[in-house]
């Protein structure tokens, strides 16, 4: 399938990167379009790095990071979609939920209106959901997700631990079958992948559950949460936290 691109410009800089504090860095690739646009969190640990979800993987992210920060990270997936978990193949450490198939996952699309079909969208979606490309040669017409080996699989209540920083692995189902947070219990600092964001919470794509949704953001609502890192868009507090949990389980 040949995708209609025109004359997109070629990126000097694929990704983006903003430290947060000396531990945290936020990655981004800003010219991916709207829901596409993740955000990639990097954590510095004493033991280890670790690097929560990895983007759409049109081009190589690995090497940059050790150039950056002069290790190769540990890889944990909140959930399988193709723009948190594109780069996955080219980590040595994949950590995901069980029910996340990161070893089989859905084709994924750059071109809107077959991505709209996979993911039973309403919306119509630009024919190109790149604003440019990360090469001179790159065709978004054969972009497919590829798949990766997941080296532990992670469970509800168990910690991932950087030898400094215990995080809490949250299951919390409805956005994805497997969909995971990570909340850092010390200091209430929640990773929370596309569990919750500040936009339209999306329950209806294949595999999503409402009701499970429900549940998941009732629980989340009873932790300290005291800043949430999404997986789109800004991060926000505690008070934008509630609201947005309360205005999705009003209409439930």
């Amino acid at each position: 399938m040949t995708t209609e691109v025109g004359d997109l410009p070629v990126a000097a800089q694929w990704f983006q990167f903003t430290a947060l504090d000396e531990r945290i860095t936020l990655i981004r690739e800003p010219y991916a379009r709207g829901l596409l646009r993740a955000n990639l969190w990097h954590l510095r640990g004493r033991d280890r790095d670790l690097l929560i979800d990895c983007g759409l993987g049109v081009t190589a992210l690995a090497p940059l990071l050790v150039e950056r920060f002069g290790r190769v990270p540990v890889l944990v997936l909140t959930h399988a979609h193709l723009d948190h978990m594109g780069s996955a193949h080219e980590f040595d450490e994949v950590w995901a939920h069980p029910l996340e198939h990161v070893d089989d996952p859905a084709p994924g699309s750059l071109h809107g209106p077959t991505l709209a079909a996979q993911l039973g969208l309403d919306e119509t979606l630009p024919p190109a959901l790149l604003t440019a490309r990360p090469h001179g040669d790159y065709d978004l017409g054969t972009y497919r997700v590829r798949p990766a080996t997941p080296t532990r699989l992670l469970a509800d209540g168990d910690v991932v631990d950087v030898g400094d920083r215990p995080l809490t692995v949250l299951h919390l189902p409805g956005h994805t079958p497997g969909s995971i947070a990570l909340f850092d219990e010390h200091d209430g600092t929640l990773f929370s992948g596309d569990v919750i964001y500040d936009d339209v919470l999306l329950d209806s794509l294949p595999g999503g559950d409402p009701g499970q949704y429900a549940q998941s953001l009732r629980r989340l609502r009873d932790l300290p949460v005291r800043l949430t890192h999404p997986g789109h868009d800004h991060g926000f507090g505690q008070d934008r936290l509630h609201q947005l949990i309360d205005d999705y389980l009003s209409t439930k």
